[in-house]
């Protein structure tokens, strides 16, 4: 029965804790003898919640006494370690954190309490969250579960591994350059970037702000569907939902969908995309059309120009921001960072200052014209269905990967997911098929602003 239940869903795991089939105690501890045995190999969970069963304790009491419960009542949870837990050790992954205790949660992890569940441990990141490899010098790499000598991905790579395994079943990670969806891509977990601001930022280090802010996102990772759609319910700030129904991923929300039109995109001109990744795009394509959307080929207007925008209103302000965290403490950074100060040289003089705020500005004018554009396109073709990048997981410490005769860089090969950031919009992450060597593929659901639960619902049918 303890094995079963690190395979059980929350959702699962919250009704059979509602009916008092299941105490959170059996839960909190199967998970811990799940970990025990895994995790040793896999390394995806740093910090163990030292209060878990405790929590798990009070939980069940609060239960068999009465007392008012919420949606994820019992439930364990994981967060990745760039995201505040009150009084347990969040690192990001550097040196600079290695001994953080944050004195509050993030917004999102005290939802999370609210609703009920109990935190059960923090998952690695690369140092500072950058991708897309899972690695730091505090804590070392996380294997993925598939393969142990390929990566999970990054950057919540130990969050998708840990997920992946049993070690939990479902919890937060976040997002600026595909770090939830090519984690979920390569684990074969499900994994949702929100539509930006949806989920409160605060908590999170490196902080969203500036250019940053507009592309940044927290959010949920599980196994499945339904359980994106709860922890989604249960933390984003409140909005219109084009699908409003709790359990419109169980059913209802089907209604809503059929008739929906649904652009396969898979070339992008930039990142190359393999015959058996086509084949599984493919699969997603037509689970949706007999499903009664309506699917067809389409490139959305502008949404390749994403990979080029990524660089122009992201690339230096996160340089920058590392430039600023780091300063004084330069010996303290790890290779990625280390590589990513030497990147931005000395710090610019008055006029290199000047023409970068000019080049910011014309690129969040492009931006804003461009997704003005990709929107009026969205009101007829709400939804987009593509690849997540051009490869299943690559081997720990590539810089580059091989595609037919063609060597390609890591960035470049996951071009396909930075259109959702650049324009803020929703995406949601499924498998859809394997590799030959065994690895996960998804597909990515792409929808408009505020649509979340409609691209779930979407997800959903692909599962």
């Amino acid at each position: 029965m303890s094995e079963e239940l690190t395979t059980k869903t929350a959702v699962d795991l919250a009704e059979l804790i509602r009916s008092k089939a299941i105490s959170p105690v059996e839960i909190a501890e199967a998970h811990l003898r799940r970990i025990e045995t895994m995790n040793p190999s896999l390394n995806a969970i740093i910090t163990l919640a030292p209060d878990l069963i405790h929590q798990a304790r009070i939980a069940e009491a609060n239960l068999m006494s009465g007392h008012k419960i919420g949606p994820l009542h019992g439930v364990p949870l994981t967060i990745k370690d760039t995201i505040d837990t009150q009084a347990l050790r969040t690192t990001s992954g550097s040196r600079l954190r290695a001994e953080h205790f944050p004195d509050r949660d993030a917004t999102v992890v005290a939802r999370l309490k609210t609703a009920g569940a109990i935190i059960l441990g923090k998952t690695n990141t690369p140092e500072m969250a950058i991708p897309y490899e899972t690695d730091n010098p505090v804590f070392g790499r996380t294997n993925n579960p598939y393969n142990p000598l390929m990566t999970p991905g990054g950057s919540s790579g130990g969050e998708a591994a840990a997920i992946a395994a049993g070690l939990s079943p479902a919890g937060l990670g976040s997002d600026l350059s595909g770090s939830i969806r090519v984690p979920a891509h390569f684990c074969g977990v499900v994994g949702l970037k929100p539509t930006v601001g949806r989920l409160p930022m605060n908590g999170h280090v490196p902080t969203a702000t500036g250019p940053l802010s507009l592309g940044a996102c927290i959010g949920p990772m599980a196994r499945r569907i339904e359980d994106l759609d709860l922890l989604f319910s249960v933390t984003a700030d409140a909005a219109q939902f084009e699908i409003s129904d709790r359990d419109s991923v169980a059913g209802r929300g089907l209604a809503a969908l059929r008739g929906l039109k649904v652009a396969r995109y898979i070339d992008d001109g930039i990142a190359p995309v393999s015959a058996q990744t086509k084949k599984v795009v493919d699969a997603a394509a037509r689970a949706l059309g007999d499903a009664g959307l309506v699917v067809g080929d389409e490139k959305p207007p502008g949404i390749f120009e994403g990979a080029r925008l990524w660089i122009a209103l992201f690339a230096r302000a996160a340089r920058e921001q590392l430039r600023n965290l780091y300063q004084g403490r330069e010996a303290d950074a790890g290779l990625l960072v280390c590589a990513a100060l030497k990147a931005g040289g000395k710090r610019d003089d008055m006029r290199a200052r000047i023409k970068a705020a000019e080049d910011l500005a014309s690129a969040l004018v492009e931006r804003e014209r461009l997704r003005e554009d990709i929107l009026r396109w969205m009101k007829t073709t709400p939804l987009v269905l593509m690849p997540v990048g051009a490869t299943p997981a690559f081997p720990h410490g590539a810089e580059r990967v091989e595609f037919r005769d063609e060597s390609i860089s890591i960035f470049r090969a996951f071009s396909h997911t930075l259109a959702a950031n650049v324009f803020g919009l929703p995406s949601v992450v499924v498998p859809a098929g394997r590799s030959a060597e065994g690895l996960p593929i998804g597909v990515q659901i792409i929808g408009r602003p505020f649509a979340d639960q409609t691209v779930l619902a979407a997800a959903a049918i692909v599962e």
